[in-house]
């Protein structure tokens, strides 16, 4: 029994400090088996149904425990970084620097799929037949339900329904009114503290479940469409993939101009969360180990709790150059030539309508059939990508967090409170310079990862 236990806290020890190999390890082992489950070379054991109904057991419990955390993290985080601002018009002055930066950066990513997709033209020669998917209902965009969506009209239902913008609104409410109370929330902004560092210490052991959610995640997807779906996009695959990467290295390279050669250091920061996020398809998957990483790269939570939240809703640079991409790709492939000026209006279109992406089901695809109906351009079009959604989904989210952590430690750099970081590798900080909430931040948090 204690030998059991031995090599169980020895796995447990891997897992925290080898997160980003195991992870890995769990995207190549999860393609393997799914493909395996797809040639029916495991179909003796189980089913091909039931491969794929556990695969997914695995990523949804994931999925769950990681929702279960993302309200209150925000909320926490929020509330307690306003609350130890004590100056108003300094959130005001970050959330103008922010915005900014996402009217930039949605500019950059929308235009850089605009001449991608024209450079390439994947569209064009598509067989409109080979799509057998229907695209379903799509609920519509509308900019004033939209506004409307964005105010909480009950806390708890926006909690339950993870609800980022409406936690947003709130919290922003809540933690300028402490502010304003003084002596009198103190307890409150104490226990929004406590409850912060409680979620990110409950992050760390979620986290330990990370790559078997990610083999469950990817062995699901191939074991229902074969690699072989990849073969058959691989072109329109190839040349998306080559423009997030061009995108990455934007954002990065714009990065580094504020950042010097620290940049390198925020991706190595903040590349679990990026592989979460590739690996799941889902943000949220990756915003609880975002926040921790993050801390440790020196971003006070004050501004991490700020930017994130205000980012997963306004910030989504790789959904935006797939918005643009893929309604290029369907107006190519339905033969319609669009002049320059048509393909300006779209983007101007989709700087609107992007912003209220991640407030409707089916995000990404809301946007691209309200732009496709707005143009004259056939909506049914959407059939066309929906076979390897998935697979452009899981580039389009790793971008989006990537994109954020670029946001957040350059607005914080901005700001002049980029602090030293937490070496991971180390017992102590990096710099006994650091305040004593960044190195409560970085502290109670387990090394080597």
């Amino acid at each position: 029994m204690a030998e059991r236990r031995s090599i169980f806290g020895r796995a447990l020890h891997l897992l925290s400090t080898h997160l980003t190999q195991c992870i890995l390890g769990g995207m190549v082992l999860g393609i393997i088996v799914g493909y395996l489950v797809n040639q029916n070379l495991l179909s003796g054991v189980m089913t091909n149904a039931h491969w794929a109904r556990s695969f997914a057991v695995l990523s949804t419990i994931f999925l769950n425990l990681i929702k279960m955390l993302v309200a209150p993290l925000v909320l926490a985080t929020i509330v307690s970084g306003l609350a130890h601002m004590n100056d108003s018009a300094a959130v005001g002055r970050i959330g103008f620097r922010a915005i900014l930066w996402f009217i930039i950066a949605s500019f950059i990513s929308i235009s850089l799929g605009l001449f991608m997709v024209n450079l390439f033209q994947p569209g064009v020669g598509v067989d409109l037949t080979a799509s057998a998917q229907t695209v379903g209902e799509v609920k519509k965009l509308d900019l004033f339900e939209f506004v409307e969506h964005v105010f909480p009209k009950n806390l708890i239902q926006a909690m339950a329904d993870n609800n980022v913008l409406q936690i947003l609104v709130f919290a922003l409410f809540a933690g300028v009114g402490l502010t304003a109370i003084g002596e009198k929330g103190k307890p409150l902004v104490r226990g929004a503290e406590a409850l912060a560092e409680l979620m990110l210490q409950v992050t760390g052991y979620v986290m330990r479940f990370a790559p078997f959610a990610v083999f469950g995640a990817l062995a699901k997807v191939v074991s229902e469409n074969g690699l072989g779906i990849l073969v058959t996009y691989a072109k329109l695959l190839g040349e998306f993939y080559l423009s997030l990467g061009m995108l990455w290295a934007i954002l990065l390279g714009i990065g580094a101009i504020f950042l010097g050669k620290r940049i390198w250091m925020l991706i190595r920061y903040v590349r679990e969360p990026v592989l979460i996020a590739f690996s799941t398809a889902s943000s949220e998957a990756a915003m609880p180990k975002l926040f921790e990483q993050l801390d440790r790269f020196g971003v006070p939570r004050r501004i991490s709790g700020l930017m994130v939240p205000l980012g997963y809703s306004f910030n989504l640079d790789g959904s935006m150059m797939y918005s643009s991409f893929a309604t290029i790709f369907i107006a190519q492939a339905y033969g319609h030539d669009l002049s320059i000026g048509t393909q300006i209006l779209i983007l101007l279109t989709l700087m609107i309508s992007s912003k209220g992406i991640a407030a409707v089901p089916r995000a990404s695809l809301v946007v691209i059939a309200a732009t496709l109906a707005m143009f004259d351009l056939p909506v049914e079009g959407i059939a066309l990508v929906l076979a390897i959604d998935q697979f452009l989904d899981m580039g389009r989210t790793a971008t989006n967090v990537l994109g954020n952590s670029v946001a957040t430690a350059v607005i914080t750099k901005w700001e002049g409170m980029l602090q030293p970081p937490f070496d991971p590798d180390a017992d102590e900080p990096a710099a006994p310079s650091e305040t004593p909430e960044h190195g409560k931040k970085g502290l109670h948090l387990d090394p080597g990862q």
